[in-house]
């Protein structure tokens, strides 16, 4: 992020004293025209051979004044021309230009990203995020303000972003408007908070899930928009007892959410009634289970009331969202029958 910085700079002084040359240039040409009376090939002529320092004789015989005046003028391009080659010399040996190309070639790669998650903050917590996602196959952006985490996330294989989060055109430049989703992992509720606000504003559908350090936190995020919020130490301790308490049923869980060896997946199904055929049927008369070997687990209605282990009479209705279980075959099958996924809706397991 820093040589791509860099670059930016060097291809501003190279511009600069590509500027500053033609000015001298002018300068000259008009010297040579106006005041030596010379006619503008002749002016011209004189002024480059100048400039280059070739050693051809004078156009036309010059006086003390004119004399001083090319002296000034030598003395001008070879600076301004020095200046130019010690900056593209450095350029070219600290591949500054390598990475110009790359700052481009990943600008196109984000311009054609669509469906994809933004993930501001690559750190403790954000860089297991990355992993996770990596493992699912989930398109993503990692965007931090910090050299030294935007350079680790680049050298794992990600798209990075190395700026502020909080800033409207930092996730306007992550093609926010073309996201499914948003994971705020920053340092600071502050900074979560104001993520979270601007990323609503600039794409209202979005899903943003946010990290949250206290209660308080909690309830502020998820009144600025946040469709989810996660406090780390609220879950850990609610997970640590239960490790303690349940070992069993944790490692089962933790065995069928996370993770990229995993024989079992937990995954989300939003019924539509415009693709899917079982809108109005029990799940006796869907066999969703027999078709597919997928096992309905719960079901959440529309207004949010959730039916944990549905029965064969539980009626499918438009707007459900399933939450299944099954091999990642299996689920793929029961996405084949139930309709293509919402691209709202998180992506399947990679096959293996």
């Amino acid at each position: 992020m820093l040589i791509q910085r860099k670059y930016r700079q060097i291809k501003r002084d190279l511009l600069t004293g590509a500027f500053t040359l033609l000015v001298i240039f002018l300068l000259g040409t008009f010297w040579y025209k106006g005041v030596e009376g010379w006619s503008w090939s002749e002016a011209s002529y004189m002024t480059i051979i100048t400039l280059s320092t070739v050693g051809f004789l004078e156009v036309q015989p010059l006086g003390a004044r004119g004399r001083l005046f090319t002296m000034a003028l030598i003395l001008m391009g070879l600076i301004t021309i020095g200046y130019m080659v010690n900056r593209f010399t450095e350029a070219l040996i600290e591949g500054y230009f390598q990475a110009g190309i790359k700052r481009r070639q990943e600008d196109l790669l984000i311009d054609s990203l669509i469906n994809h998650y933004i993930l501001c903050g690559f750190g403790r917590t954000g860089t297991q995020v990355a992993r996770e996602l990596e493992a699912e196959g989930v398109p993503f952006i990692v965007i931090d303000s910090q050299l030294e985490r935007a350079e680790k996330a680049q050298e794992l294989g990600y798209v990075v972003i190395q700026e502020d989060a909080t800033l409207d055109e930092s996730l306007q430049r992550a093609k926010i408007d073309k996201a499914v989703c948003l994971i705020t992992t920053l340092s600071s509720d502050a900074e979560n908070l104001y993520t979270v606000l601007s990323a609503k504003t600039l794409n209202p559908k979005i899903r943003a899930i946010s990290r949250a350090s206290s209660e308080e936190a909690v309830k502020k995020l998820q009144r600025a928009g946040a469709d989810a919020v996660v406090s780390p130490y609220i879950t850990g301790g609610k997970r640590l007892a239960a490790v303690a308490i349940r070992p069993q049923v944790m490692d089962f869980v933790d065995g069928i959410l996370a993770g990229s060896d995993r024989s079992f997946y937990l995954e989300e199904f939003l019924l539509d009634p415009q693709i899917c055929p079982y809108v109005g049927q029990t799940l006796s008369e869907a066999r969703l289970r027999s078709q597919s070997g997928a096992l309905v687990l719960a079901i959440r209605r529309t207004d949010g009331e959730l039916i944990a282990g549905p029965t064969g009479d539980t009626l499918l209705k438009t707007g459900d969202l399933l939450i299944c279980m099954g091999t990642g075959e299996q689920l793929r099958l029961l996405n084949s029958l139930l309709g293509p996924i919402s691209p709202n809706s998180p992506r399947l397991p990679k096959q293996q």
